[in-house]
């Protein structure tokens, strides 16, 4: 019986020492496996968005549930809109603006647009189902129709395009899309065409959606507002909407 015990103990001490040599990611797969919970690591700045302002109704949701301003977002959530637009603070310091009937999902290097149009303004990256966008602070526009196919404007800065394939890089060259650029992709991050944009389509889309109504500023705007003075003759950013202070009322007396 001593025997028995000793062998039990030695085995004991065997089991313990290999698993001190496992490494943590081997620890990890194992707990999985095992179907244990494990509590994961702290939430990093930019893997959450804040509601900073709702247009044209309470159209806005995070998971399908209602939500409203200065409620926070964070990863894996879906923030969507229907028939509402919306200001996003992303903790990076920038912002997003999701038009009417967008989705978008907050990832841990990015966010995933996978419906709709969003403008960023500021240090957030952005990526699709085949691509990632990485951004030195700059203004962008970003869709995605029906049918997958991508569009990036950069309307000032630049933002370097990477192509993916099951949330991986490809390993193909990244397309750089300067300020005044537009870049086409194909649902697979095939690159459809690289053009120019015109004055007439810095006007469509600052007279459009994404910019009209809005009083929350964009912290990335006095970027933009240069490029266009200098590039964009006859097209000029619209002026944020002044609130009107409320007059106090004085009840007057009566005479008889």
């Amino acid at each position: 019986m001593p025997a028995l015990a000793a062998s039990a103990g030695d085995l004991l001490a065997t089991r313990l020492s290999l698993s001190s040599l496992l490494r943590p990611a081997a620890l990890l797969s194992l707990a999985a496996g095992a179907g244990l919970a494990l509590s994961s690591s702290p939430v990093r700045a930019n893997e959450k968005a804040t509601v900073r302002e709702i247009l044209d109704g309470k159209e806005l949701y995070i998971d399908d549930r209602q939500a409203k301003v200065k409620q926070t977002a964070i990863t894996p959530q879906e923030i969507s809109t229907k028939n509402s637009r919306a200001q996003l603070g992303f903790a990076s310091g920038a912002a997003g603006r999701l038009n009417r009937f967008s989705q978008l999902r907050l990832g841990s290097t990015c966010f995933l647009l996978s419906k709709g149009q969003v403008l960023v303004s500021g240090p957030q990256s952005g990526c699709t189902r085949s691509s990632r966008l990485s951004v030195r602070g700059t203004n962008y526009v970003l869709q995605v129709d029906d049918d997958g196919i991508a569009e990036l404007s950069v309307l000032e800065g630049s933002v370097e395009v990477e192509a993916l394939r099951d949330g991986t890089p490809t390993g193909a060259a990244p397309t750089t899309v300067n300020a005044g650029e537009r870049l086409r992709l194909s649902p697979a991050g095939v690159v459809l065409a690289l053009l120019r944009l015109t004055s007439g389509d810095y006007g469509s889309l600052i007279n459009g959606p994404l910019f009209q109504g809005f009083a929350t500023p964009l912290p990335a705007i006095g970027s933009l507002e240069s490029y266009i003075r200098s590039y964009v003759p006859g097209v000029s950013l619209p002026s944020a909407p002044v609130p009107v202070p409320s007059v106090p009322s004085f009840g007057l007396p009566r005479l008889f």
